[in-house]
């Protein structure tokens, strides 16, 4: 076989004259020039030029460039450019290749003006700095470019800013990627994990007829993906990889990335409830709630073992079919991992101790708000945690509707690109350019510390569920799937083609895949009915009312030290003057109000060893300037925590203003409460009604996890609520929907009136952290109230009891056989009742009692039921609220207490009609409103023997 020199020296003079233009008409029409020359530079590219007066084949070299040449240069460079920016626009990356067809003119030559001649008549270093070796000249240079990013593995880096990072993924696509091979050991490990992933499915299929699975065959090589970042985070050192998917694919990658067995699998789909078989290597855990879910919904973890003492953790989130909602979870596990929270100040956080990753769905990635949500906080201080590694597992359609239907983009991933994101498109149908992917994704988190991107696209090759007929509305995309071989026969053809591996080698392994799945079927059989239904039951009873109170002389010690401030530091004036009455607030006949309570309630609970995490999207000021616990220097700008150097803590204090979301900063904290049962995670909502926004979060992970998967979280929710006038959007956190989705203990509803309830229930959701009886919390929190000396409470209220689920209004007459209403209510209005029989300082309210409902769920009955047996002549029960009827507690309450009251006794609504918006936008209309409402409540009706002359 000649040299490419020496094929190329018997051309010279005319000769390589006449070459070099049949190379240009071969470059615009192939069929034109003869079938010798179409093989010659089919095979050998581009003949040199005579001008270049070398040698044939010599490479061209630098020197002394004519202005046409200059010329050539610069245009050259702007489409090597192009080639790097949109050479993806013309790669090979759909395995069916039924996507729309972008206008790559932007990649070739003449679109610049440049004919091949004049490319080849330019150094190869000019037209590509640090072209690799065996590239003689400028057309070479960009033929070898063009193939780079035209291939099977397409690369998207230029909205990427930072200089660095994008010479580094240049440098990685163009140099590391090209040079990097597979050896024969991973090739054949490869063909094995791609015909596990298809066997798997296809036994299911088999097996169990009809039945769902959302197969993941198509981009089956997403297993292998997966396994090769995971081996390559384990390997880096990453103790926790925390993952979350929908339900493409998702039984899959249990079974072969978490490694749960094949039999428990199968049990689920035979109905059985076999949830005691021991994996045969690693460990795993199946989280399974009392009421379950669905088989592709549930989660996993397992541990792998990268050392003699060296373990990393793995974890994949249960996921409801909100697709894209537990993109959010799996970073806040992530970042909970990251972070030592045993030492005052913020968490100490080391980002290469965990990382996530994310696998997406093609329609779902553009589709869904929540997706850009979590991308946006990647990078924020509160909530990064050095990068996820990101997959869209794209098989080009969402259930029926295409693309085209779906997305206003070119591309799934196009949303990355707002949030700088490198994105690697790749042929699912090119295992080793898979590999190579993760490889790059996996490096660049460990160096840069940011997300990446990898558009795996294959295809469907089934409906959206197995029970579905695609053919009715794909009729031609599936005319292709049906033809398209698998990606384990395309594979092992390829390396069977080189002769480095043989068909019967691909047979042996196939069979020792099946052999090992029939097995597990077998095992499953035989355990069926041995073990008995594992359910796990609601505990006994709510939260434990523990002692929270605190000694007033340590509270007087940590109020002290909280109003130390470094030297030289410097407070906002006025801000200065309201911390500094707290210095008097805990002596006798003085008042602690709502934000001097949660401070102190916080301060109490690191001293015993407990971390808090706080965020929301005003937390370290609240909305309503009452929490104050970052000071800003008006002078230097310095910024001070006092928790952080309270001398009594024990543990750390995060606090961090969040961004604009609802859901993803909910689902984030979830996430890290989850994984971190026993740290202290409040999300407080700017208004409550702004949790309106994060309601799938609520609904699918908060409210129901527990029973579904048995997840243990003691979140706290801070939903400001109450009446004011300020509108529908500012008025109501939407209480009743909290309460509709309360049952099974699932959580704590509660809407409490004082600065020392507040203390005391802070303080006793913190005592059963990481306990079985951790519950979310959810609380409606005031407005008005924080500065309204009526919710202020004396210091010894914070010495003395705990937290009281109702409170008895006091100074209405003491004598029960008097009274005849009993009237409940919740939150603000008591404080209304309250001043305003305060100010009727003739009223006769003998007949009357009122009592507080501070914790809604779960529901006081017994405490009530309690107070109701006092009043011998008690003729009836009114509930008030300032929600109108078909909101807020009403409808909760009322079987309740119908329950419970007595015999003969009435039980009626006051408050506002049923209404469509939460509130009027008028201030006049509501002053109204309210005013009404405690008037009917002070006043006595009819029926009542009071009103009769008693």
């Amino acid at each position: 076989m000649p040299t490419e020199e020496q094929m190329w020296e018997s051309f010279y003079g005319h000769n390589l004259g006449y070459i070099q233009e049949q190379y240009e008409i071969y470059l615009q029409n192939p069929e034109a020039v003869a079938q010798e020359y179409r093989d010659l530079f089919a095979t050998r590219g581009a003949p040199p030029l005579e001008e270049t007066r070398m040698a044939a084949g010599a490479a061209v070299t630098a020197g002394p460039l004519n202005a046409q040449q200059l010329k050539h240069a610069v245009a050259a460079g702007k489409l090597v450019w192009n080639i790097r920016a949109y050479g993806h626009l013309a790669a090979n990356i759909d395995p069916l290749d039924i996507g729309p067809k972008a206008d790559a003119r932007v990649l070739e030559p003449e679109t610049y003006g440049l004919k091949p001649a004049d490319l080849a008549a330019l150094p190869a270093d000019l037209v590509w700095e640090g072209a690799p070796g065996g590239v003689r000249d400028g057309w070479a240079a960009i033929q070898k470019l063009r193939d780079t990013y035209t291939g099977t593995i397409a690369f998207e880096f230029g909205h990427v800013h930072d200089e660095d990072e994008r010479k580094w993924l240049s440098d990685y696509a163009e140099q590391f990627i090209p040079a990097q091979k597979l050896g024969g050991d991973e090739r054949r490990k490869l063909v094995k994990r791609l015909l596990e992933a298809e066997q798997f499915e296809d036994f299911l299929q088999k097996t169990f007829v009809g039945a769902k699975r959302f197969s993941v065959e198509g981009n089956d090589v997403l297993v292998a993906l997966v396994d090769e970042i995971v081996h390559e985070l384990s390997n880096a050192g990453v103790g926790h990889i925390t993952m979350g998917m929908a339900h493409r694919g998702r039984l899959n990658v249990l079974a072969h990335v978490l490694e749960k067995p094949y039999s428990k699998i199968f049990s689920e789909f035979h109905h059985s409830t076999n949830k005691s078989v021991t994996p045969s290597e690693g460990s795993i855990g199946m989280n399974y709630g009392w009421s379950g879910d669905v088989k592709y919904h549930l989660g996993a973890n397992r541990s792998i073992k990268t050392g003699e003492t060296v373990e990393t953790r793995l974890t994949l989130a249960n996921n409801p079919s909100h697709l894209e909602y537990v993109n959010p979870v799996v970073q806040g596990f992530a970042r909970a991992a990251q972070e030592d929270r045993s030492k005052p100040g913020y968490p100490v956080r080391n980002e290469d101790a965990a990382a996530s990753i994310v696998i997406h769905g093609d329609a779902a990635f553009p589709g869904e708000g929540i997706v850009a949500e979590t991308l946006n906080i990647g990078q924020l201080p509160g909530y990064r945690i050095g990068g996820t590694i990101h997959i869209i597992a794209n098989n080009k359609i969402g259930f029926t509707t295409e693309s085209h239907d779906s997305r206003s983009t070119h591309y799934s991933s196009d949303p990355a690109k707002g949030y700088e994101i490198p994105i690697v498109h790749v042929n699912a149908d090119d295992p080793e350019a898979c590999i190579m992917a993760a490889r790059m994704a996996s490096e660049y988190r460990r160096l840069f510390k940011k997300d990446f991107l990898i558009d795996l696209i294959g295809y469907r090759r089934y409906g959206h569920n197995e029970t579905d007929d695609p053919e009715s509305t794909q009729p031609l995309i599936y005319k292709k799937v049906k033809a398209h071989p698998t990606v384990s026969r395309i594979y092992a053809d390829k390396l069977i083609s080189q002769g480095v591996f043989a068909e019967e080698e691909y047979a042996r392994i196939k069979k020792a895949v099946v052999d090992r799945l029939k097995a597990a079927y077998e095992e499953m059989k035989q355990r069926e009915g041995q073990e008995a239904v594992h359910q796990t039951p609601p505990s006994s009873g709510e939260a434990k009312a523990a002692p929270t109170g605190v000694s007033l002389t340590k509270l007087r010690a940590i109020n002290k030290d909280l109003l130390h401030w470094p030297e030289g530091f410097t407070v906002y004036p006025k801000l200065q003057k309201i911390l500094e009455r707290r210095a008097a607030s805990l002596n006798k006949g003085e008042k602690v109000d709502w934000g001097h309570a949660e401070t102190l309630a916080f301060a109490t609970i690191l001293a015993e060893g407990t971390p808090i995490r706080i965020t929301g999207q005003d937390a370290e000021r609240a909305t309503f300037a009452f929490r104050n616990l970052v000071l800003h220097d008006p002078e230097t700008g310095a910024l001070y925590c006092p928790l952080h150097k309270l001398p009594q803590a024990k543990a750390s204090f995060a606090i961090h203003n969040s961004a604009l979301s609802e859901s993803a900063i909910l689902g984030f904290e979830y996430g890290y409460n989850v994984f971190a049962p026993n740290t202290m995670v409040i999300w407080e909502a700017q208004y409550g009604d702004f949790a309106n926004v994060a309601q799938v979060l609520i609904d699918q992970f908060v409210s129901s996890g527990r029973s579904k998967w048995s997840e243990r979280s003691g979140l706290v929710m801070l939903l400001p609520h109450g009446y004011e006038g300020a509108g529908p959007e500012h008025s109501s956190a939407r209480l009743e929907r909290y309460l509709q989705l309360s049952a099974e203990e699932n959580w704590t509803v509660a809407n409490v009136t004082s600065s020392a309830q507040y203390f005391h229930l802070l303080r006793r959701q913190a005592s059963i952290l990481g306990t079985d009886d951790a519950r979310p919390l959810v609380l409606m929190t005031p407005k008005s109230l924080v500065r309204n000396p009526r919710a202020a409470s004396s210091p010894e209220e914070f010495e003395k009891g705990s937290f009281r689920t109702i409170i008895e209004q006091t100074g209405l007459g003491g004598k029960p056989e008097r009274v005849e209403r009993l009237a409940l209510c919740t939150g603000k209005v008591a404080i209304d009742l309250e001043d305003a029989i305060d100010k009727e300082k003739s009223g006769d309210f003998d007949w009357l009692h009122v009592v507080r409902v501070e914790q809604l769920y779960p529901f006081p009955a017994q405490e009530i039921a309690a107070v109701l047996a006092r009043f011998p002549n008690l003729k009836e029960i009114v509930w008030v609220q300032e929600e109108p009827r078909n909101m807020g507690s009403w409808s909760f309450i009322e079987p309740r207490v119908r329950e419970i009251a007595p015999s003969g006794v009435s039980v009626r609504y006051v408050g506002r009609p049923d209404r469509s918006s939460p509130a009027t936008g008028f201030a006049q209309v509501h002053a109204l409103e309210q005013q009404f409402i405690v008037s009917q409540t002070l006043k006595p009706s009819p029926t009542l023997t009071h009103n009769l002359g008693r």
